[in-house]
């Protein structure tokens, strides 16, 4: 366990919602799964042992009935479309992007439809009608064409804006991307949640999301999950809810 005094700021400012008697709305999603793992089984571990809602961002392209099969009995976990291939396909000194117009605009949408059917197709029932584009990218000319095959919401990362379909996006990603991997320390974490937290407490509505890629974490990541969990879970000031919750 990380250093737990690390986590006072997060508990004052629950404390603070929990005198006001206010709950902040939290959800939780988990990117770029393919196949069962034995880090997508510590990850389910953690969602079971303290009953918080998973929603999968999974590849469509290559994933197949292993994993469909994997999560069948998971009655914790949905699962949303991550893109199709999670390729990227700009040039190599602008940002990854696989959702963007860099290739035919007719070609993207294919995929996105293909990829909407295909987990349709593999998960039924816990199958939740979202994209989630690979690095949280997507190109806004593309976002009117996704309705018309089926799709009710985007998720990518920071406060949503105005736009043709609905966002619910995440807020808090725990990972480091950038030179040494693993997860960020906990106190920085802890702070951008603290962060979100009194947006919210100031009268902004949206839920706020926790993104994680369970394939990467390191023991720093494994250990934030967890002790998140703990410290929120039964806490009289927050809700853990389905990212079902949010789609209108």
């Amino acid at each position: 366990m990380s250093d737990r005094a690390d986590w006072q700021p997060l508990r004052d400012e629950l404390q603070r919602w929990n005198a006001a008697g206010r709950k902040a709305k939290l959800w939780f999603r988990d990117d770029d799964a393919i196949e069962p793992t034995p880090a997508l089984d510590r990850l389910l571990s953690l969602a079971n042992r303290f009953n918080v809602p998973i929603a999968l961002a999974i590849i469509p392209q290559p994933t197949g009935k292993a994993l469909a099969e994997r999560l069948a009995g998971e009655s914790r976990v949905t699962a949303t479309v991550h893109g199709w291939t999670h390729q990227n396909y700009t040039p190599d000194d602008t940002k990854k992007q696989e959702l963007g117009l860099h290739r035919p605009q007719a070609v993207v949408l294919d995929e996105l439809h293909r990829g909407f059917d295909k987990l349709e197709a593999l998960y039924g029932k816990q199958f939740v009608p979202l994209l989630v584009p690979p690095w949280n990218r997507i190109d806004d000319a593309l976002l009117p064409h996704l309705a018309p095959f089926g799709y009710r919401a985007v998720s990518v990362f920071g406060l949503a804006k105005q736009a043709p379909i609905g966002l619910i996006n995440t807020h808090i990603d725990i990972m480091r991307w950038h030179g040494v991997r693993g997860g960020l320390p906990h106190t920085e974490v802890i702070g951008r949640l603290v962060e979100e937290l009194r947006i919210r407490f100031d009268g902004h509505d949206e839920p706020i999301g926790v993104m994680t890629h369970h394939l990467v974490h390191d023991d720093l990541a494994w250990d934030f999950v967890e002790t998140l969990f703990e410290e929120t879970a039964d806490h009289a000031a927050i809700e853990w809810r389905p990212v079902t919750h949010f789609i209108h």
